[in-house]
């Protein structure tokens, strides 16, 4: 008997395809014919292996939960970072399940994909919030914040190497890119679980709205933690008023910048009782409070500024110190700097950018504008153009490249402070000059993460700073004491010394009869070492020989000495400005928003 083959008509192809489906340019599948395909596919992958297929669904499920869980009740702070937090019941879940019960199919996956993503960007803020605080001290403020970034990828590099910190860059950016899709995938994934058994899921929404409702108005708490909790809200709603804040904030500070008690001194106003005398502003970087009382670094430096105060006095100096309150911590060194000498408290990046773009009257400016004073900086961390030199009112800035040093870095430090210091007694201080000098040194051996930290070597043996090659090599590798906190408090509190030591001894040395020096703490070191909750307090220290320049500061009540006592008074750091201009003679010529 014959086969018979069954006719089948072939598929229909537009009129504008070729004949030869193979030739160039023929079309390919469509693509949902390419989707269905895949479908397809997968459906019979599940069919032919249903366990395999149920236990990938239900991990996947778990996941999904998991994460998106995780992510409501995740906090901005690594203190708050305990189990406890994760026993709890987030509102928003809640209020997310009804809503996507309650739309069609589309929208749903819509509002899914959407809340997912916004989570994830939430998440991502929520790690940045993490960093910030644990190093600054401080939330990240996405309007402000993104440059500092940079920077961070700039200290790992100093510290872990160019390698690690392009590893560390990379993966930062992959693993906000998986959460923002993960996290919309798993929205989208637990939504249509929630379709798919409608009715049961309804029943425990309500179930999950009543137990919610409930414990919020009862106060009921598991672990010591409320169970209700709106907690991811919360931190939207924080972000969303710190970028408001952010914006309102620039436009009173821009006001506030234009009204300054001295602006209009004339210059032969300013400072008329330091005339004559050679002015020395140092900051040593991190030189907090912790440094003088935490139990771990205290003992070191309180012994190093006992023996500083009474070598210094063997050389005819005197000291008063006291504390002041920094506008910033843990790091952002150039805002305790603008802070110190403007006046104004410059506590975020927009505040810098406003102050240091007008003609705010700066301490250092004051001795600039008498025409007095030679003015310069020395400032071994600046490696790129420094436009603010003109605000600061510096005639002559020194830089990373400027003083010659031929040896190695140490870590993010780029040289030695006792390098740094006779640098400048080789280049300004020990010049001869028709005119005192005023200066503005930054000192940063004290910088984070502390190792290696040099060792003091004969002043006479510093050179060009090839003394310090072995020096370096044989110190304490970043790696072994970043993640280790104490450890870094101990390293820290050694850089302290080792600065303190430096600055003091190029004091002793070169130090004149007409020869001040004020120098203090930019900021406290990171959480790890001051510790959470600390203080911004750093200390502060006036040093001279002539004993008027002390006996004019007698009603300020600072300490005699370096080492502040603990109940030394506490200033804001911008009201030091006014203080020390007064102090010293000076002759209000008040400027307003109005000028």
């Amino acid at each position: 008997m014959p086969v018979i083959t069954p006719f089948r008509r072939p598929p229909r192809l537009p009129d504008d395809a070729p004949d030869d489906p193979g030739a160039p340019g023929a079309a390919g599948p469509a693509p949902l014919e390419a989707l269905r395909a895949r479908l397809a596919r997968r459906r019979s992958w599940r069919a032919r292996r249903p366990r395999a297929a149920r236990a990938v669904r239900r991990v996947t499920t778990a996941f999904s939960a998991i994460l998106v869980l995780g992510a409501l009740l995740l906090p901005n702070t690594l203190v708050a970072l305990e189990p406890n937090r994760f026993a709890r019941l987030p509102g928003e879940a809640v209020v997310a399940a009804v809503l996507l019960l309650c739309l069609p199919r589309v929208p749903r996956l819509v509002a899914a994909a959407l809340f997912g993503t916004a989570l994830g960007a939430l998440t991502v803020l929520n790690l940045l919030d993490m960093g910030f605080t644990e190093y600054l001290g401080r939330s990240f403020n996405l309007v402000l914040d993104w440059g500092l970034l940079d920077d961070a990828q700039s200290f790992v590099a100093d510290a872990m190497g160019g390698a690690a910190a392009t590893w560390a860059a990379v993966g930062a950016v992959v693993l906000a890119v998986l959460l923002l899709v993960l996290m919309a995938l798993a929205a989208v994934r637990l939504g249509e679980l929630l379709a798919a058994h409608r009715e049961r899921a309804a029943r425990g929404a309500l179930m999950a709205a009543t137990v919610w409702m409930t414990s919020a108005a009862l106060g009921v708490q598991t672990f010591g933690v409320p169970v209700a909790t709106t907690s991811a809200s919360k931190a939207a709603r924080a972000q969303a008023h710190r970028v408001v804040d952010t914006l309102r904030d620039e436009a009173a500070f821009a006001k506030e910048a234009k009204a300054d008690r001295f602006g209009a001194t004339p210059g032969g106003q300013l400072v008329p009782d330091l005339r004559g005398k050679d002015m020395i502003f140092t900051f040593i970087e991190s030189y907090g409070r912790s440094a003088i009382e935490d139990p771990v670094m205290a003992p070191g430096v309180g012994r190093t500024l006992d023996a500083s105060t009474a070598s210094l006095a063997k050389a005819g100096f005197q000291a008063r110190s006291g504390w002041l309150t920094s506008a910033t911590y843990g790091g952002s060194s150039w805002l305790g700097h603008s802070t110190f000498l403007s006046g104004l408290w410059v506590d975020n990046q927009q505040r810098y950018r406003t102050v240091t773009s007008g003609d705010h009257l700066t301490l250092t400016k004051a001795f600039a504008k008498t025409g007095d004073w030679d003015t310069v900086g020395v400032m071994p961390g600046v490696q790129k153009a420094w436009p603010e030199a003109d605000w600061y009112g510096l005639d002559k800035v020194y830089d990373a490249f400027d003083v010659g040093y031929r040896g190695p870095k140490f870590s993010w430090s780029t040289m030695p402070d006792q390098y740094a210091l006779e640098a400048f007694q080789r280049l300004e201080h020990g010049r001869k000059r028709d005119r005192p000098l005023m200066a503005e040194v930054i000192l940063t051996s004290s910088h984070q993460p502390w190792a290696p930290i040099p060792r003091m070597v004969g002043w006479d043996e510093v050179g060009d700073g090839s003394v310090y090659d072995g020096i370096e090599a044989s110190g304490v590798k970043a790696s072994d004491v970043i993640a280790d906190s104490t450890r870094s408090k101990e390293e820290y509190g050694r850089s302290i010394q080792y600065s303190v030591t430096s600055l003091t001894q190029w004091l002793e040395r070169y130090g004149t009869d007409d020869t001040v020096l004020v120098f203090l703490g930019d900021h406290q070191p990171l959480a790890r070492v001051s510790g959470d909750g600390a203080s911004r307090d750093v200390p502060v220290s006036i040093v001279a020989k002539d004993p008027k320049v002390l006996d004019a500061i007698d009603d300020w009540d600072w300490t005699e000495g370096l080492e502040p006592a603990k109940d030394a008074p506490v200033w804001r750091m911008s009201s030091f400005r006014d203080r020390f201009l007064t102090a010293y003679g000076s002759v209000p010529h008040p400027t307003g928003a109005g000028d």
